[in-house]
């Protein structure tokens, strides 16, 4: 029960873009990152609920390899000649990213193809999650270990509001429908309804957080 990512950082612009954050995601090539991170024992996420979870939108899908498109997106965006961006590496390893040190380097080389210039930063473990909390970052690699399987413990600290206050959120993404979705969900004890308000949940964030 634990996801990894790339989050960034949405209060800092051009990351507040959604058209920007797509075409991110577009210029890595995932299936490799798999392999040569995780050795093929992992599977690409769709979202940060993991597929085995009551709650998971089975029709969500992740950003296609799409270079090309990608530069397309930044362009549309505003960006037609890149920009630069800070990759924050975890120092330690972890379930969700066991080397995120070599996943950064990776995706470095895919976002210099769509003239994004990428410095990796990393810091001292404890400094690392102190600044994290205080949103220094551009983007982070990043992840969650679930204390237990309700998909209240993944959507809630790793995407509400109030996550992007208390610094569990990496992203600081917020928005006020998700919010009410899921603390609808936690309101019943129908697991049908709950369900039908994490599938929303998470409609909201493919459409408007990735």
């Amino acid at each position: 029960m634990n996801v990894g990512f790339w989050a960034f950082n949405t209060r800092k612009a051009p990351f507040n873009r959604v058209e920007v954050r797509q075409a991110l995601a577009m210029a890595i090539n995932k299936p490799s990152i798999l392999q040569a991170v995780y050795f093929g024992q992992a599977e690409e996420a769709t979202s940060v609920l993991p597929p085995n979870s009551w709650a998971y939108r089975h029709e969500a899908q992740s950003q296609s390899f799409n270079p090309a498109k990608a530069k397309a997106l930044l362009a549309q965006a505003g960006y037609p000649d890149g920009f630069s961006i800070d990759i924050w590496a975890m120092p330690v390893q972890r379930l969700y990213n066991p080397n995120a040190q070599k996943m950064a380097e990776l995706i470095q080389a895919d976002l210099r193809a769509i003239g994004v210039k990428a410095r990796i930063v990393s810091y001292e473990w404890n400094t690392f999650r102190r600044k994290l909390r205080q949103g220094e970052h551009d983007s982070v690699l990043i992840g969650w270990t679930a204390d237990n399987a309700d998909p209240d413990n993944f959507l809630r600290p790793l995407l509400s509001c109030a996550a992007a206050v208390s610094g569990s959120n990496r992203a600081n993404w917020c928005d006020e429908h998700f919010d009410q979705f899921i603390a609808g969900a936690v309101q019943t004890t129908d697991v049908a309804q709950r369900r039908s308000y994490y599938l929303a949940a998470q409609h909201i964030f493919i459409v408007t957080g990735k």
